[in-house]
């Protein structure tokens, strides 16, 4: 399991700082109600589902759901799967090389100018129709220096290359696995297949009831 910090990053990153305190609520335990959260926090059910749904999209939580006997509608009952942060911090790594290496060929294949006050960074392009004067203040912008500027940023794609390369073997490894374990299960009969953010679970069912889908609760559209 990652450690907390890590946890937290990614979750911050994916789902927004807000999020956190709900995290909080939900890690080391199974099952928590909608309901319990929202007391917990102290906030609008929608406000927790609202988050909730956002840790959804990343399949970071999962949920079941009960049924009120007494008042008849679901009550949603969600979990914190961190299996799920390993993969995601690769993939926000993936992301930030791309826009890094992007970062690194414009400031390699462009020149900069900015002004004595440090207002503005400005392209050739830009500078030119400014008659190379700052917009802001109005003093000379001359042309930066940016090699420092290349010399991080070479860094830091080296880094998270590091980063990247140390995992993506493991990553590799399960990936490969999971699809061997599909293509076992394909000749077996009366298997069913569940497959849940590339994790393959089997279970053997008797094909005498129907299955039943569940769905999220409607989410409510603001009032403006």
């Amino acid at each position: 399991m990652a450690p907390e910090d890590v946890i937290a990053s990614v979750v911050e990153d994916v789902a927004g700082q807000d999020v956190l305190p709900l995290l909080h609520v939900l890690k080391g335990k199974k099952n928590v109600s909608e309901f319990t959260i929202a007391e917990e926090l102290k906030e609008e059910i929608n406000t927790i589902r609202n988050k909730l749904y956002r840790l959804y999209d990343f399949n970071l939580v999962e949920f079941s759901r009960k049924k009120d006997q007494k008042k008849g509608w679901y009550i949603y009952y969600w979990t914190f799967v961190p299996s799920r942060i390993p993969r995601l911090l690769r993939e926000i790594k993936k992301k930030k090389l791309v826009r890094l290496k992007e970062k690194l060929k414009s400031e390699q294949g462009s020149h900069f100018y900015e002004c004595m006050n440090k207002c503005m960074r400005l392209t050739f392009d830009k500078a030119i129709d400014f008659e190379f004067k700052c917009p802001e203040c109005g003093s000379l912008m001359n042309q930066e220096d940016n090699a420092k500027r290349v010399e991080h940023i070479i860094s830091e794609i080296e880094t998270l290359e590091r980063d990247i390369s140390v995992v993506e073997p493991e990553f590799i490894a399960e990936e490969e696995q999971d699809m061997m374990v599909e293509d076992e299960v394909k000749d077996i009969p009366n298997l069913k297949v569940k497959v849940v953010q590339k994790e393959t679970k089997v279970k053997i069912k008797m094909p005498v009831k129907k299955t039943i889908k569940t769905k999220l609760p409607a989410r409510k559209s603001k009032k403006r």
